[in-house]
């Protein structure tokens, strides 16, 4: 796989050597050193290294800071870099060891990497500070680091696969055209009471007891019978708001997930309180021929209904990835029963859902489908977390066997059909994208893609029929447990004004 374009420290999934010096010119790599290794296995992906450096490596490196010294130094009574090289060693050894105490770690540690086919996927665990350099005799260092498991790469060609097809119909496109138009929809108010489909605003508070652990001001929600937040949903919302009128109060229970955040609420009941201040109703937006044209230079309705018919092929496409996905990961992952470690979990869900987002929104799926979608990681995130990493995992492997690998073109794929279905410039999507570092999480993407369709080259199908599932859940961008992470860096599924700066400068550049 290529490296990412924006160089990040956090690249979890890739097993470059990540401690590895900058290329050197071919015929000045470092000259390798007669270390003493051992590797403790303490986990499927977790090692501790213990590496001791002989004496003569050691003053190796010393003449050879020397020796680069000799050339540039300043010592009283004699010319710069004519001092005696007896001399120099003598005055500025103390000034030098730091250096070369950096530079036998970094270069050790790469040669360990190597020799010992540990491909890593972090930077070690190292306090560089506590490792000293002694002035006489060998020197020991200890560090731990994350690695890809060990496994043998399991059987992948000729799997069966279902495979869901569908005729775009009609009725699929109207339906689709209605919830496109949505989107441009005016909401009305009414005094009537509120019905599905309708939309409340409303001030939104989370309750444990008497305390209130979070709260917002005139979210505007749309009555579904699911309410899906961060960090978990309340399952009967529909029933609980139909009826309800401007300036009534509603409550509800939440249950939030065993991964949310507020780790004292993990799994636990609070209650939602919803002031409604209004009460609305969708008015859809005429079609007239200005209003073709302000969606995307549409000539007539036929032509943005054929618009709508490739976005739901795009759809259809993505559900049959998706599913050959599945069951191609639950046949290649059923051995790989492997305990990844916590703290990898967690710093990589963050670019799971990345990678989530970023898939969507090439599919061409609505800001509001790809929101039910995040939340859903959010609420699972650990597990979701757990089988994405075995799958990229496995992926990886065979992406190597068959030299499977990214380039230029395949990065300017992606991001233009991103571009296309949020309705943004090449620009400003790449700026974004890069600006959010999430280049790494696009080049997984890509990859995994590429050998699912390897995989699928190899498979035998079983065509089975396909629904595009109605919308159940209305959602809401916040932590109900008030304990949220950070949010990730979005590529943003709607086109927006530039928010960043980055997309400040694409913009100035269109």
């Amino acid at each position: 796989m290529v490296p990412s374009e924006t160089p990040e420290s956090d690249n979890l999934l890739s097993t470059a050597d990540a401690t590895a010096a900058p290329e050197e010119p071919e015929g000045d790599a470092p000259e390798k050193m007669t270390l003493s290794t051992e590797v403790e296995k303490r986990g499927a992906c977790e090692r501790h290294v213990t590496v001791t450096v002989p004496r003569e490596d050691i003053e190796r490196y010393y003449d050879n800071e020397f020796s680069e010294l000799t050339k540039t130094a300043s010592v009283p009574g004699f010319r710069t870099g004519h001092a005696p090289r007896r001399l120099i060693e003598a005055r500025f050894r103390k000034d030098v060891a730091e250096r070369v105490k950096t530079n036998v770690l970094m270069d050790a540690i790469s040669q360990v990497n190597e020799d010992e086919d540990l491909s890593p996927i972090g930077e070690p665990d190292l306090d560089m500070d506590a490792v000293k350099l002694p002035d006489a005799g060998e020197m020991t260092f200890e560090f731990d680091i994350e690695v890809r498991p060990e496994f043998d790469l399991p059987q992948w060609k000729g799997l069966s696969i279902n495979k869901p097809v569908r005729e775009i119909t009609e009725a699929d496109v109207d339906r689709r055209m209605e919830s496109l138009l949505a989107r441009y929809g005016r909401l009305v108010p009414t005094d009537a009471p509120a019905e599905m489909g309708d939309y409340v605003s409303a001030n939104l508070t989370f309750k444990d007891g008497e305390t209130v652990l979070s709260h917002a001001e005139e979210e505007v929600i749309r009555i579904r019978p699911v309410l899906s937040f961060r960090d978990g949903k309340i399952a009967d919302f529909g029933k609980q708001m139909v009826g309800v009128a401007s300036g009534e109060t509603r409550e509800g229970k939440a249950t939030l997930t065993d991964d949310a955040p507020n780790v004292a609420l993990r799994g636990k009941e609070v209650t939602a309180v919803f002031d409604v201040l209004e009460v609305k109703r969708l008015e859809m937006p005429e079609l007239t021929p200005e209003f073709l044209d302000q969606m995307g230079g549409f000539e007539s309705v036929e032509e943005l209904r054929d618009a709508v018919r490739v976005n739901l092929q795009r759809q259809l496409e993505y559900e049959q990835h998706q599913r050959a996905r599945e069951q191609i990961t639950a046949a290649l992952t059923v051995a790989a029963d492997w305990e990844l470690p916590e703290g990898l979990l967690k710093r990589q869900s963050h670019r799971e859902l990345q990678r989530a987002v970023l898939e969507l929104q090439r599919s061409g799926f609505s800001e509001e489908q790809i929101r039910a979608h995040e939340n859903m990681l959010r609420q699972n995130s650990r597990a979701s977390t757990a089988r994405a990493l075995k799958e990229h995992f496995i992926l990886e492997r065979i992406a190597e066997a068959e030299q499977i690998e990214v380039d230029a073109a395949d990065f300017d794929r992606e991001i233009a059909l991103i571009a296309e279905q949020t309705d943004e410039s090449v620009r400003r999507v790449r700026a974004r994208i890069e600006k959010g570092g999430m280049m790494d999480a696009l080049s997984n993407q890509i990859v995994e893609r590429k050998v699912i369709e390897r995989i699928l080259a190899e498979a035998v199908f079983t065509e089975t029929p396909f629904e595009f599932e109605a919308a159940q859940d209305a959602t809401v961008d916040q932590a109900a447990g008030g304990h949220d992470e950070s949010d990730i860096p979005e590529a943003k599924p709607e086109g927006h004004e530039a928010e960043t700066d980055a997309d400040a400068e694409a913009a100035a550049d269109e």
